[in-house]
């Protein structure tokens, strides 16, 4: 974007017609058309590679999203043909051109030869390090990427904020390369990323992954199906690390395995077919993150982990008693808390990783800070080896206020991360003094606000009787006045409705579903209250308990500092609710205190987006209780799906367990059945409101971008979406400094 196309405050105010509550950034609500140069097919395969990939196809140009068939368009996908042609002006000069970097996957057009950091040369010359070529990749097995406008610069700091040490994915995201698969910048092909290439057998039972010949740990360790099958054995299948099993391990409650073909190729089978899994293992999922995000979360998800290093925690190779004496010393409780430490590279400087850039400054310090990877396996199409910035350094901020304050100040390279929507005025104001750009990057998530009910809650016999009764969720969600909560806390740019995906996507129920149940009718909503049984009111006119006569208080938890302003928003809220007599309290926490809570099933209600649910089967934690990874709408629900019954607690609702049942058939179809699949579960969940949406659609997670302009490679607008791992898709080792 251009200096002649920012926008002053002023401007922005004028044009948006905040003080009037006009949605002017309407554009922000439905995904931009893709590039125009977007290929009509993939490239062909590498020729180095075993065998041609068999799902990463292109998006189609004239097939409805309801009729595209999974196998040519992963689910994510955002045909061209569904974006409306006309945007406001105001969200064209704000919104830019869904753009982004290339991976080559023609072994012809693979460099021949190789240079590097003038760092890292340094330390080659002083003998610390191995040669250049003895740290890729073999020849043909290197990942080579066309950078956006042009080859790079080598150095620089790229500075950014941090809000501590929750705040994990604020790099995972970023060093994201090192999944086995992974997604190009439209968010739509399957790209190679760790492995190579990939195949499905015709009957779906097995996928089969290539590793890159010769790729290495950060600390020179060569990568090998060895460590695929490590985590495997002894770390997803050691119950004291992973008690329940990864739902996209399993087909019909079946589990599938994982076997080593040869040193550098892996297969995993599954007893039913699993057309889906190479969108799995491209995804946000447990078992396609990678091992530096699943170490984060301390999930142990990731496909592989360092055998090599490791080892030396569990005790298979050792003792128990012998680990738990390590840990003590080293301030541990026992070997299971000192293995997750060990095994987070945002912790753990020492773990090795395949990531671009490697933690030298953990994340529970003020600044967490992350310096090049000199074994990374990736080159530019001139044989650069990537990344191009030397280092990065995230600074501490006590809030977000301080995070935002800095941004404005033009103290962050690049940050879109906790950058906050309500800031957007004040920000576009200070682009000039700042030296920086704003781009804005809408999201295809339906809320970024949703109240996830605690439908598994047993706290409170009377309350947990109106949470699991579908009429007082109803209630509830008519209740809120969403018009008011989008003008006043996303400046009118967000769409306003239930939690289903944006219309443009392949999984949307249909535009009816946007707002049953979520327009706002109060009148309809005291009705529904009377009918249940709430009809008794206090003194003050809230609604009274059926057991004692005693008033009905609702509890909702929202989390502080995070992208959206969840207390003030749940505030409001909670005011809107005495309208319909029912009293609610905020109680805020901390996110790790409030994941614990819902982890339990001890809330009752607890206000956090749904962003990834637009990809419905590779991230439905946010949509339906399945993933005991997270989950905030009933996580003994959860684990009950998960183990097939055997932890957690059924539920009682036959709809969600109808849910359920359709639920674990999505790996064994194909085609047409698969998206429809999806989108007959988005009717059932709207319907049901286990979870009330809000707001979304918007910009407001990570899609308010500032970038300074010294910045290269940087796209005007980027992929906002969970399975792109955000800014992940756009490649930041390709990023550089200018000056």
């Amino acid at each position: 974007m251009s200096k002649g196309k920012r926008l002053t405050r002023r401007q922005f105010l004028t044009a948006s017609g905040a003080a009037i509550g006009t949605a002017a950034l309407a554009a922000c609500t439905t995904p931009a058309p893709a590039p125009t140069a977007a290929p009509a097919a993939p490239p062909a395969a590498p020729t180095a590679a075993p065998v041609a990939p068999t799902v990463a196809v292109a998006a189609p140009t004239a097939v409805p999203p309801t009729a595209v068939p999974p196998t040519a368009v992963p689910p994510t996908a955002v045909p061209p043909t569904a974006v409306p042609e006309a945007a406001p002006a105001l969200g064209a000069e704000l919104i830019g051109k869904l753009e982004g970097p290339e991976i080559i996957l023609e072994a012809a057009k693979y460099p021949t030869k190789f240079a590097e950091a003038p760092l890292l040369a340094d330390l080659v010359k002083a003998g610390t390090l191995p040669a250049l070529e003895e740290r890729l990749p073999e020849a043909g097995e290197v990942m080579v990427v066309q950078p956006l406008h042009e080859i790079g610069k080598y150095g620089g700091n790229w500075r950014r904020g941090f809000t501590g040490p929750a705040d994990h994915e604020n790099g995972n995201r970023i060093v994201s390369m090192e999944k086995i698969l992974f997604w190009d910048y439209t968010g739509i092909q399957i790209r190679p990323a760790l492995a190579k290439d990939w195949k499905l057998s015709d009957d779906g039972k097995t996928t089969t992954i290539y590793l890159r010949k010769g790729a290495k740990w950060s600390d020179g360790t060569p990568l090998t199906a060895d460590d695929f099958m490590f985590w495997f054995e002894d770390i997803y299948s050691n119950t004291d690390l992973v008690p329940t099993p990864f739902t996209e391990m399993l087909v019909n409650g079946k589990p599938g395995v994982m076997k080593k073909v040869d040193d550098y190729t892996v297969a995993f089978e599954f007893p039913e077919p699993n057309y889906y899994f190479p969108y799995t293992l491209a995804g946000s999922t447990a078992i396609g993150a990678g091992f530096a995000t699943r170490g984060a979360f301390g999930t142990y998800g990731g496909g592989y982990a360092p055998a090599h290093y490791l080892k030396q925690y569990l005790p298979k190779y050792s003792s128990v008693d012998e680990l738990n004496a390590k840990a003590k010393t080293a301030g541990f409780d026992d070997w299971k808390a000192y293995f997750k430490n060990r095994y987070s590279w945002c912790l753990n400087p020492e773990v090795p990783v395949m990531t671009p850039w490697k933690t030298t400054g953990p994340i529970n310090t003020p600044s967490w800070v992350l310096e090049r990877n000199p074994y990374f396996w990736a080159v530019d199409t001139e044989g650069n080896q990537l990344p191009y910035i030397d280092k990065i350094t995230m600074t501490l901020a006590e809030n977000l206020q301080v995070l935002n304050l800095r941004a404005v100040a033009g103290e962050y390279d690049i940050q879109e991360r906790h950058v906050s929507l309500a800031n957007l005025p004040v920000l576009l104001e200070n682009q000039e003094k700042g030296d920086y750009t704003i781009h804005l990057d809408p999201a295809l998530n339906g809320a970024d606000v949703n109240l996830h009910m605690g439908n598994a809650y047993k706290g409170d016999a009377e309350i947990a009787k109106w949470i699991r009764n579908k009429d007082f969720r109803h209630a509830l969600s008519l209740g809120i006045d969403r018009d008011q909560l989008n003008e006043t806390f996303w400046l009118g740019v967000g769409t306003a409705g239930s939690n289903a995906p944006a219309e443009s996507t392949l999984y949307s129920p249909g535009p009816e579903y946007r707002k049953l149940w979520c327009t706002y009718d109060p009148d309809q909503a005291n009705q529904i209250l009377d009918k249940i049984g709430l009809s008794k009111k206090d003194s003050e006119g809230f609604r009274v308990r059926t057991d004692n006569g005693e008033r009905l208080r609702l509890e909702m938890i929202t989390v502080g500092g995070q992208f959206v302003p969840y207390t003030q928003v749940g505030e409001m809220i909670t005011q809107q609710w005495k309208k319909i007599g029912i009293d609610a309290q905020v109680k805020e926490m901390e996110r790790n205190q409030a994941f614990g809570t819902t982890a339990n099933s001890e809330h009752q209600m607890i206000t956090w987006a749904n962003d990834g649910s637009e990809m419905l089967f590779l991230f439905p934690r946010h949509a339906l209780p399945v993933d005991p990874a997270e989950c905030h709408m009933g996580m003994a629900f959860a684990r009950w799906y998960a183990s097939g019954g055997t932890q957690g607690e059924k539920p009682d609702d036959p709809e969600m367990l109808r849910a359920f049942e359709m639920f674990e058939t999505y790996p064994t179809l194909k085609d047409a059945d698969q998206i429809k699949l999806g989108q007959d579960l988005w009717k059932i969940i709207t319907e049901q409101q286990w979870s009330i949406g809000t707001v979304g659609q918007s910009p407001a997670f990570m899609g308010v971008r500032v970038v300074k302009n010294n910045m290269g490679n940087v796209p005007e607008r980027q992929i906002n979406a969970q399975h792109g791992r955000t800014p992940g898709a756009s490649l930041p080792p390709t990023f550089y400094f200018k000056s």
